[in-house]
């Protein structure tokens, strides 16, 4: 795959497809309040509504035909919160929602969403936990919890915690697994190992496929160019090849990085213009559909 892959990075722009179905893998909606999302900061680009009418308007500039919601804060409420989102918009194929993994009574509240289509998988955000937390008893017991429930796990980490996330990973080979952001690289500091080496030790799982999403905004935000990413992306490849990856938006976060959602597309589509059409099809809708049940 490694030739494949070099032989795929040509930076441009344009879309991937022009009739087939576009699956972004990740994107966030949210009623935007200071106390639930501190993690914004008031940032002005981000402190304001992202809802259905926004998600439909960017669904029409990049031609997407559907949509995995994933969660954006850490309270059970916003599970419930994305699945009646999801019960109005039918761009909306899967939810990756959040419950208190940690917690003893999670089959419990497991059960409140039982039965209901769209609910995919789970997430705690493990990028702002220790390197050590995804290694905790009680963090594993949630995990089980949740393919016992015949849902997914979405693994979002920084690169420094790759090596743990691997350990993670192996408690658990009948759970399958989503790496977030391509496991957040230093793009902005154009430091590639020990992250690609790390990649390809975790793709060796065959239970964990990666999202191409979220790396613009690992890049210096006003100053990146496709060529940044080059390395990022031929790693991925590398790693996962396109059987196992996923393009993602990150939307609307991506948009600190980006004037619009189409530019993100376009750059992704052009990283990967010379891909046949059949890899493609993987990454911009297969693999989703596989990996999430959609």
């Amino acid at each position: 795959m490694a030739a494949a892959a070099a032989g795929a990075i040509a930076a441009g722009s344009g879309a991937a497809q022009t009739s087939e179905a576009r699956i972004d893998a990740h994107h966030h909606m949210w009623r935007y309040n200071a106390k639930e999302y501190d993690w914004i900061e008031g940032d002005p680009t981000l402190a304001k509504d992202f809802l259905l009418p926004q998600l439909r308007e960017v669904a029409k500039s990049a031609g997407i035909t559907g949509f995995v919601s994933v969660q954006a804060r850490t309270i059970t409420e916003e599970t419930g919160f994305l699945l009646d989102l999801a019960a109005k918009e039918p761009l909306i194929k899967g939810v990756v929602g959040w419950v208190p993994l940690t917690e003893a009574g999670v089959n419990k509240t497991l059960e409140k969403f039982a039965g209901n289509k769209k609910l995919k998988g789970m997430r705690h955000v493990l990028q702002g936990e220790p390197d050590d937390y995804c290694l905790r008893p009680d963090f594993n017991n949630g995990v089980r919890a949740l393919l016992k429930a015949g849902l997914r796990y979405d693994v979002l980490i920084k690169e420094q915690q790759l090596p743990n996330a691997i350990k993670f990973v192996d408690m658990h080979p009948k759970m399958t697994f989503i790496l977030d952001h391509i496991a957040k690289p230093k793009i902005k500091d154009h430091i590639v190992s020990p992250w690609k080496e790390n990649m390809k030790e975790l793709a060796k799982r065959q239970n964990v496929y990666c999202k191409m999403s979220g790396m613009i905004t690992e890049a210096d935000h006003k100053k990146w160019t496709p060529k940044d990413l080059e390395p990022y992306v031929m790693g991925t490849l590398e790693a996962f090849t396109p059987k196992r990856i996923m393009f993602g938006s990150d939307w609307p976060v991506e948009l600190q990085a980006a004037p619009t959602y189409k530019k993100w597309f376009d750059t992704i589509s052009g990283l990967l213009g010379k891909l046949s059409a059949a890899e493609k099809q993987r990454i911009f809708s297969g693999t989703a559909t596989e990996a999430y049940g959609l």
